[in-house]
């Protein structure tokens, strides 16, 4: 390989690591109850599980893509290791459906549809989609699925790069007669696994064996060990998948890994104690393509039913090998929307508070952390910034689904209220979590742009950052105290933010006509009102949700009690609405 090859296969490497951590990104914030609902059902056993992995490997023509995919939902949350890891031995079953293709005479290279689905033809198709839609929509969820799609595409355009880059291999007298000096299993074994991993594809190494046995020369002695090693190699790139995942993601790169170095220890003293002892009649015999197909699929279908009731052993032996320092957050929080409650709805509720207080505490903490990236950016909080907004996605997805289970029960009309109110901020904490992401987003856009704000413009934003900061600490506790007293103060305090956006931006536009602002850090400084604007709304909606569970009258309209008190309100509310405007309206004036 020359200096261009070598970064041609970088560039590969480099694509398929931007295509998993876009399509994993993505998946975040597309995934929710209907698409976990989804896979529950195409995994709720073992055995649809073991059938999804072989027909959509059988489809793509690639074990690792599928594996990969599996990495990719079980890394964003929406699929567990229970129902990943029956998909992965489909996956190893319907990786041997490309050497029993090539036995027939490579059926594939003449069919277009079969053409169309190989990931080489796949990843510029969903990459032209993808961008296509993306182009085309202006709805957030849909540039979300094309992301998905981009980043699939993206992810096997990496891989088609890197096997194109060491195809040559393949063509190789020297590489081909490497196959030669194997005999012993042990070595063979070896040179099987460094093939696998060098060509970064069990169907190619595989494609390679056959296209060398056609010369006659190779025997089932040389081509067993062979053949077993193929399904050790093919696991590198599912390891280099498991880079920048979480714990779950790499226990389920783990668990493949697993899988298949037990299943090359089984097969390796079952046919060599066997041989030794008795003796097979076909060990010294010329191997064909049909031999080499059968023997894969015969040593990935046996492997797969042996361990397929050990599964459970498996996740925790994964456990064992890929250990917790301490359990996640989303782990210790949602472990307490147990369904052993759901009979019980009062503790059940009590139980969801607990999640949703806790929705609360992330907010708060993303909030302080998102804006003070404003003024100094930290690389190390985004880890953090994201895991929180990780476990509120979650929540979300968790507690919908579990309230839903506690009002199909017989409540209370108490309990009912709460049910209602907990639904309706359950939705709010989530939506505030996600404008506290796009202000880091203005916040990375400006540090990658070397855009700053005047200092003016800093010490305005000062006083919008402080009302925020007061509106959801008022917020979660109200929430945590059911204090009416307390709920009653955020109406004023979002309609003095209303007022500070307004002021800001057309002193913001003043700026900009007088040449003291420019274009680009205007849009930025436009974006951060409208967020901390759109936070405070919904810690209005909070609020009003609790003022509504606690009003004794039992008939409290929402919209009524916003529209009265934003027409005159009482004395209390304008003497509130002052108090807030004199400390976060009247500097600014």
């Amino acid at each position: 390989m020359d200096l261009i090859s070598v970064l041609q296969l970088l560039g590969g490497v480099g694509l398929f690591l931007y295509g998993m951590s876009l399509l994993g990104a993505s998946l975040e914030r597309v995934a929710g109850a209907s698409l976990e609902k989804t896979l529950e059902k195409l995994t709720n056993n073992r055995i649809k599980g073991v059938a999804l992995g072989a027909v959509v490997t059988g489809v793509i023509q690639s074990s690792a893509a599928t594996v990969v995919m599996v990495v990719g939902f079980v890394n964003a949350g929406i699929m567990k290791l229970a129902q990943a890891v029956p998909v992965i031995m489909g996956a190893n079953i319907g990786t041997t459906v490309t050497g029993q293709i090539l036995r027939l005479g490579d059926i594939g290279d003449g069919n277009i549809l079969l053409t169309l689905l190989k990931p080489s033809s796949f990843a510029p198709v969903c990459i032209g989609v993808g961008a296509g839609i993306m182009l085309i929509s202006k709805r957030r969820r849909t540039k979300d699925i094309a992301s998905i799609i981009i980043g699939l595409g993206i992810l096997f355009f990496g891989m088609t790069t890197m096997e194109s880059t060491l195809s040559p291999l393949k063509e190789s007298e020297t590489f081909q007669s490497i196959f030669f000096l194997f005999k012993k299993p042990f070595l063979g074994i070896l040179l099987g696994a460094v093939v696998t991993a060098v060509l970064q594809s069990s169907s190619a190494a595989v494609g390679v064996l056959q296209a060398i046995s056609s010369t006659g020369r190779i025997t089932f002695s040389i081509a067993a060990p062979i053949i077993l090693g193929m399904n050790i190699g093919k696991c590198v790139t599912v390891l280099i998948a498991s880079i920048g995942t979480n714990k779950q993601a790499k226990r389920a790169v783990s668990i493949d890994v697993i899988i298949n170095l037990i299943g090359v220890a089984l097969f390796t003293i079952v046919v060599y104690s066997f041989n030794a002892i008795i003796g097979f009649s076909f060990w010294d015999s010329f191997v064909n393509r049909s031999s080499i197909a059968n023997f894969h699929t015969l040593f990935n279908v046996v492997t797969s039913l042996v361990l397929l009731p050990f599964s459970g052993l498996l996740i925790k032996l994964s456990s064992v090998i890929i250990k917790d320092r301490e359990h996640s957050k989303i782990e210790e929080e949602l472990a307490l929307l147990d369904d052993i409650f759901i009979k019980t709805p009062s503790l059940a509720l009590e139980q969801s508070r607990k999640v949703i207080l806790s929705m609360g505490s992330a907010v708060k903490e993303n909030f302080e952390k998102c804006v003070s990236m404003l003024e100094n950016y930290d690389e190390r909080l985004v880890a953090e910034l994201d895991d929180n907004e990780r476990f509120l996605d979650k929540s979300e997805t968790m507690l919908v689904d579990y309230l839903v289970k506690i009002t199909s029960q017989n409540l209370s009309d108490s309990d009912s209220r709460l049910a209602t109110e907990l639904m309706h901020t359950v939705g709010d904490f989530e939506r505030i979590g996600d404008y506290c992401i796009n202000i880091l987003s203005v916040a990375e856009y400006n540090k990658s742009s070397g855009l700053t704000f005047s200092s003016e413009g800093r010490e305005e934003l000062s006083y919008i950052k402080s009302a925020v900061a007061a509106i959801i600490d008022m917020t979660v506790e109200a929430c945590r105290t059911d204090d009416i007293v307390i709920a009653a103060r955020v109406e004023p305090l979002e309609e003095t933010i209303d007022i500070i956006e307004e002021t800001l931006k057309e002193k913001h536009i003043s700026r900009l006509q007088s040449g003291l602002c420019n274009t680009q850090s205007g849009i930025s400084f436009v974006e951060i009102l409208t967020n901390m604007e759109r936070i405070a709304d919904h810690c209005s909606n909070i609020a009003v949700h609790i003022l509504q569970r606690m009003s004794r009258q039992g008939t409290f309209d929402a919209h009524e009690h916003l529209r009265n008190i934003h027409q005159g309100g009482t004395e209390e509310y304008k003497a509130l609405c002052r108090y807030y405007e004199s400390i976060y309206c009247d500097p600014i004036k």
